[in-house]
């Protein structure tokens, strides 16, 4: 039975994948599978970021004997549902993913009830004294509410590290029962309080159809004056035109954005480049660089445990792509 490493291109498996993995299996590109027909011998499939997006006929005949893919990233959405169709079990490390993107929102969050966003900007132009000051408006993290858009994968983590610090969680998720939300120790809120009552509101909403352009002037113009909205989810539930109009209207807001719509590389005219109080990443938030090698491990212990027979966990079910991101 032989493995089969597919991707675009080869660099993303080498990335995800150690050499002791790829090792003795078939590493082959998108075009290579195509062009080389049928492969019956193959049945276990790995995957990463650039992961083929094959037809439920290709799959059939490309790969009749496949019983697994293992994706070493995050969202299946783009890729799964000819698999799951085919009978072909997905695994997924969004579940090793979230861990990054929780971490780099933590640090947005602690920064962003301490003001650090904006005082640097003050700092340089109205000096040391105006500068801290204006940071005294800020209330630091302490008995301060954060407000989490959606629990899934990601906002769990987050509570998960939130948890230290003494903070009120208010969360919107209509899909989070409230005696989850009593476990998690969090206080299920709609989305207009929510955006009323936080001085920090992050994005964590499964992408679908439902979610997108959610995040609307309705809801950005609620914000606080010294309230900071943090979107490391995905860039088309929210408005543009609606965000650029509520930080204009208040220049201390802030908006901290590592995705955008369009994604990225986001145009040169896009109206999000002229507010100085919207601050963009190059969507940063998910595994970078040697955390990258955290998601293949996640999908090959995977693998490993069900040519075992031991329990396997991050497995996706077409039911879970309707509110999974």
């Amino acid at each position: 039975m032989k493995k089969l490493f597919l991707c675009e291109s080869i660099a993303p498996l080498q990335r995800a994948y150690t050499p002791d993995q790829l090792a003795g299996s078939l590493v082959l590109t998108t075009r290579q599978l195509r062009d080389g027909g049928p492969l019956p011998e193959v049945r276990w499939l790995f995957s990463t970021w650039g992961m083929a997006q094959l037809t439920e006929e290709e799959i059939r005949t490309l790969l009749p004997n496949v019983q697994a893919v293992f994706y070493a990233a995050g969202t299946v959405q783009y890729f799964a549902r000819p698999f799951l169709h085919s009978g072909v079990r997905v695994f997924s490390a969004w579940a090793a993913n979230a861990v990054p993107v929780a971490e780099f929102t933590l640090a947005q969050i602690l920064l962003s009830n301490k003001g650090f966003f904006q005082l640097d900007r003050r700092y340089r132009l109205e000096g040391y004294q105006k500068a801290a000051a204006y940071g005294d408006r800020f209330d630091g993290n302490y008995d301060t509410r954060v407000g989490l858009l959606g629990a899934g994968m990601v906002g769990k983590k987050v509570i998960e590290l939130l948890r230290p610090f003494r903070l009120e969680i208010w969360v919107y998720d209509p899909f989070l029962p409230e005696e989850e939300a009593k476990r998690l120790g969090v206080r299920k809120v709609e989305l207009a309080p929510l955006f009323a009552g936080c001085p920090v509101i992050s994005n964590h909403l499964a992408n679908n159809a439902q979610t997108r352009g959610m995040l609307n002037y309705s809801l950005f113009s609620q914000m606080g004056p010294y309230a900071t909205f943090i979107n490391t989810g995905r860039g088309a539930q929210v408005v543009v035109d609606d965000l650029v109009q509520a930080m204009r209207e208040e220049p201390g807001r802030t908006a901290l954005l590592d995705v955008t719509d369009p994604q990225e590389p986001l145009p040169p005219d896009s109206p999000l480049w002229q507010c100085e109080n919207i601050i963009i990443t190059p969507h940063r938030a998910g595994s970078q660089q040697k955390e990258i090698f955290r998601m293949g491990e996640t999908v090959y212990t995977q693998y490993e445990n069900l040519r075992a027979g031991r329990p396997v966990q991050y497995e996706v079910t077409e039911a879970m792509l309707r509110t999974m991101a």
